[in-house]
């Protein structure tokens, strides 16, 4: 029994490194995501939030997914001339060690291209994002109105 016993111990201790190894660090979290509704038969959305990293060293959002789209991308949104101009941005963004990063309209933000239907106020999106160091997590992004520059309660 003891022979046994101390296998079954040693097997147990013998994996633990590899599920410690294997699980994501949530050094990242996600605040106050939000996407602003659609129109019908509109074909794209965006999406915001901010990216808290209290790691000591940098990570990446890489990309992004979500079941009302065919595809989601992460852009950036600057004025050129008086043109807005939107770059996809395949490779991510760096979220700083210790830091913020802010995916707000007129900025960085996420786009919901090919949208399968309307985003309708008052509802949410269910948004998996892949992080290089972080893994990947499942957010609810809540819809709200066409005319938001922030999420309800922020000064709306």
């Amino acid at each position: 029994m003891t022979k046994n016993f101390s296998r079954l111990t040693l097997a147990t201790l013998l994996t633990i490194p590899a599920i410690v190894q294997a699980a994501p660090t949530r050094h990242v979290t996600i605040e106050q995501p939000w996407a602003r509704e659609t129109a019908e038969g509109q074909a794209a959305g965006g999406g915001f939030m901010t990216i808290v990293n209290t790691a000591r060293q940098s990570d990446q959002l890489l990309s992004a997914s979500a079941p009302v789209a065919r595809e989601v991308q992460i852009h950036t949104m600057s004025m050129d001339g008086g043109v807005m101009r939107m770059r996809h941005l395949p490779e991510g963004v760096t979220v700083p060690a210790k830091g913020r990063l802010d995916l707000k309209p007129g900025g960085l933000h996420i786009m919901f291209i090919g949208l399968k239907e309307p985003l309708r106020r008052g509802t949410h999106v269910p948004v998996t994002l892949n992080f290089k160091n972080a893994g990947t997590m499942t957010v609810d992004f809540s819809v709200q109105p066409i005319t938001a520059a922030l999420p309800m309660g922020h000064g709306q």
